[in-house]
């Protein structure tokens, strides 16, 4: 599976072939450390001083290299693949290895800082229902009025927590129609190729 790069990342990263492969080395090790820490324009002025050029154009250095290895990561595409995307870039062979070496060393570190980005979404723990109906009230004598009251447990970092949702029935069958179908959707080819690259 080869990336898919806009013209944007392709401007960003074309700023490497222009400086010394240690410095390529250096913006990914900075690369790295972005995605731990944050941004920090202190190493973006420092580089820029030593290397004659603006800020920005280090900044948009290290942030297509930080995508190009999240990215890359991610989809943990094999080497042969990696090659291929930066081969289209127009590099050097000697700058394609050093990518690709800076590729291999980070991927597993990376995959690792992204894991630990991801949200922590609440699980399923139980589901309670009740299906109410109000036959008739003082001012009207025969209505029927049902409503369904869901009291649904859910799992948090350890903690259970539980939200009560009431509806009427219509509503609750339309949510049910949309998840089956959003349940069917997930089978199609195009859904199984997106989650398996994704995880």
């Amino acid at each position: 599976m080869l990336l898919d790069l806009s013209e944007e990342h392709k401007e960003h990263l074309a700023f490497l072939p222009q400086v010394d492969s240690t410095v390529v080395a250096e913006f990914g090790r900075i690369a790295v450390e972005f995605l731990r820490r944050g941004s920090n324009p202190k190493i973006y002025e420092g580089a820029a001083r030593k290397l004659n050029v603006s800020s920005d154009t280090v900044q948009h250095g290290v942030e297509g290299l930080t995508y190009l290895l999240t990215e890359s990561s991610k989809l943990m595409i094999s080497e042969l693949d990696f090659q291929d995307s930066v081969f289209v870039l127009g590099f050097s062979e000697e700058l394609n290895k050093l990518l690709l070496q800076l590729y291999l060393d980070n991927r597993k570190e990376i995959r690792t800082i992204l894991s630990e980005l991801a949200p922590d979404l609440p699980t399923y723990h139980s589901l309670e229902w009740r299906l109410d109906v109000q036959l008739a009230s003082r001012s009207l004598r025969q209505q029927i009025k049902p409503s369904v009251t869901i009291k649904l447990h859910l799992n948090q970092n350890g903690d259970h927590n539980t939200k009560v949702l009431q509806t009427d029935p219509a509503t609750l069958l339309h949510l049910v129609q949309q998840l089956e179908q959003a349940l069917e959707e997930m089978k199609t080819n195009h859904c199984r190729r997106v989650v398996r690259n994704i995880k």
